[in-house]
């Protein structure tokens, strides 16, 4: 009988840690949600860059292909989410990143209508206000692909 957890053995190790970008596009200064997001992606192994608030979607694209980031996380909370965030997946389209590898996510004050189109146009999910943080960590290690 292995010693080693049920758990441990159905997950390849990583050669290395998932890079995840983080980034408050538009005006929504509200930043403490993202920023709990952040600490937990780090306490969880992941490499993570965060934009700051006020990131454009051209910004946000320039910043996941020069830190050759492996998902693209997007938060907010101002309502601006149907522009903003196609906007960014458009833009990483156009700036050469492929969403089949690069796992696009959001969260934020998103109503539960509004998510349909956000997967339409190239998020793999949107989290709610109060989704445990254990979820996002475990759906970005179950959709970030090992890299060999």
């Amino acid at each position: 009988m292995s010693s080693t957890p049920a758990s441990a053995r159905s997950t390849p190790a990583r050669p290395a840690p998932i890079r995840v970008l983080l980034a408050k596009p538009g005006l929504d200064g509200h930043d403490r949600g993202i920023k709990v997001i952040l600490r937990a992606l780090r306490d969880a192994g992941m490499e993570v860059i965060y934009t700051g608030i006020r990131a454009t979607p051209r910004g946000v694209a320039r910043a996941a292909v020069e830190e050759d980031v492996d998902a693209v996380g997007v938060s907010n909370l101002s309502g601006a989410h149907a522009t903003l965030f196609p906007a960014i997946a458009d833009e990483l389209r156009a700036q050469g990143v492929d969403l089949d590898r690069v796992v696009l996510f959001g969260g934020g004050t998103i109503p539960p209508d509004d998510h349909a189109a956000l997967v339409g146009a190239g998020y793999r999910a949107v989290f709610s206000p109060g989704t445990p943080i254990a979820e996002i960590v475990e759906f970005l290690e179950r959709n970030v692909p090992a890299q060999a």
